[in-house]
């Protein structure tokens, strides 16, 4: 069998897994739909006003080089180099390119980039879209985050964006266009920020079920070490972790979690996380992943300005209405609905992790051969605590890895950087000769 390992998509978590395996003496190749390896979704943003959502200092690539990202800043944008700052996030694509550009070139015999997008694994072999195949003994599918899964296909992407991540997906809107957007998240503040820096004018009215906004960084919060975390069952755990709310803060209690999130997740019975995810993870998510100061205080102008306004409720119908929409939508508490009219409605519900839903040919072939299934959750690929894909049999796979964000039923931090790099270096132990 070929000794590659092949690892199947090429955003940040595929691309510096990539450099660490070659880095550590393993033939890697890399497979890419794009053409610009390094970026993913979030570091392919052309827009200096979407700041990463973590502080630089925290930001480095590797585990073991801590500063490895400020000292690259120093070199290239000493104006950035702020271990506290917050850079933006294609300067920060700059780096992940640098690295594997890097990788590439000290370790050429080792490292391969394959433009080409994966439809099918066999016997391993990758199978890629033009019919060539990719021996490797070792897989690790990296596909990043899933676009939204909100909208029905046949509605009218002039009127509903239903990824407006999609290339040129904001260009329909005009300046003085009025907005409904589903989804309350991180997704909505880059898209808000992107409506403007392209000079929309107009007003904006967000639906989410709870109505519940990222919050802030404090800038002036100092760093802080993890604690020990008692057992118990979550209600328990959750009891106390309110009482460390009250004493020290939010932010400071989120900070200290950190670092454990990931076992304490894997601690959590299967109905205590069905539990988390009904009733908590909304107020998870908004606490624990914050924006960066500046972003916070333009979202906060545009609400003063009734721009932007925030409402807790749920979708109900989309109707098209003389070229423009009719949002039937009803508020949290209500019985009764409310109409608004829209030039543009846009979803911005965050990905769309259900895997039988999946627009991606590969994840829907290993489902339908049985190489793989989706987490009893429906949060990404059932996946054990090694990272090893799990099939339809309930058999932990000795040759497909999963890393980022398919794997968050397994990890449920991995997706951002701080611990992705963690699963990188686990991983690259696993996979590395020797």
């Amino acid at each position: 069998m070929n000794d590659r390992v092949a690892i199947i998509g090429g955003g940040f978590s595929g691309a510096m897994l990539a450099a660490r395996l070659a880095e550590s003496g393993a033939d890697v190749a890399l497979i890419e739909r794009g053409d610009r390896p390094g970026l993913g979704v979030a570091y392919s943003t052309p827009f200096a006003s979407h700041l990463l959502n973590v502080r630089s200092g925290r930001m480095s690539a590797r585990a073991d080089q801590p500063r490895d990202f400020v000292d690259w800043l120093e070199e290239t944008h000493p104006e950035l180099a702020d271990p506290e700052g917050f850079a933006p996030r294609q300067v920060y694509g700059e780096y992940v390119r640098s690295r594997l550009a890097t990788a590439q070139a000290k370790h050429a015999d080792r490292l391969q980039i394959v433009r080409g997008e994966a439809k099918g694994l066999d016997d391993g072999e990758v199978i890629l879209a033009d019919g060539s195949r990719l021996a490797a003994r070792a897989v690790v599918l990296a596909t990043g985050n899933p676009p939204p899964r909100t909208a029905r296909p046949g509605q009218d992407p002039n009127l509903i964006i239903a990824d407006p991540w999609a290339p040129g997906a904001l260009d329909v809107v005009r300046p003085s266009d009025e907005v409904v957007i589903v989804g309350s998240g991180l997704t909505m503040i880059d898209v808000m920020l992107m409506l403007e820096d392209r000079g929309w004018l107009g007003r904006a009215l967000v639906i989410s079920r709870r109505g519940l906004m990222p919050r802030p960084h404090d800038a002036n919060q100092p760093r802080v070490e993890p604690r020990a975390v008692a057992p118990g069952p979550l209600s328990t755990r959750l009891a106390t972790e309110r009482r460390h709310v009250r004493a020290e803060g939010w932010g400071v209690t989120m900070d200290r979690l950190r670092s454990l999130n990931a076992r304490l997740w894997g601690e959590l019975t299967g109905a205590e996380r069905s539990r988390f995810i009904r009733h908590l993870r909304p107020w998870w998510d908004v606490h624990r992943h914050r924006i960066a100061p500046e972003p916070a205080r333009r979202i906060e102008a545009l609400m003063a300005e009734d721009r932007l306004v925030v409402r807790a409720g749920r979708l109900e119908t989309v109707e098209a209405r003389r070229g423009g929409l009719e949002v039937r939508w009803r508020p949290r508490g209500h019985t009764a609905s409310q109409t608004r009219p829209a030039d543009r409605l846009i979803d911005c519900t965050g990905p769309g992790h259900d895997p039988t839903r999946s627009a991606e040919p590969l994840t829907r072939a290993l489902i339908a051969e049985g190489l793989a299934r989706p987490d009893p959750l429906r949060l990404g690929l059932d996946v054990d605590a090694e990272g090893r894909l799990i099939d339809a049999r309930g058999r932990a796979s000795d040759r497909i890895f999963v890393l980022g964000p398919p794997a968050l039923a397994a990890f449920w931090e991995t997706v951002a950087v701080p611990d992705i790099r963690e699963r990188i270096e686990d991983l690259t132990a696993q996979l590395t000769p020797g």
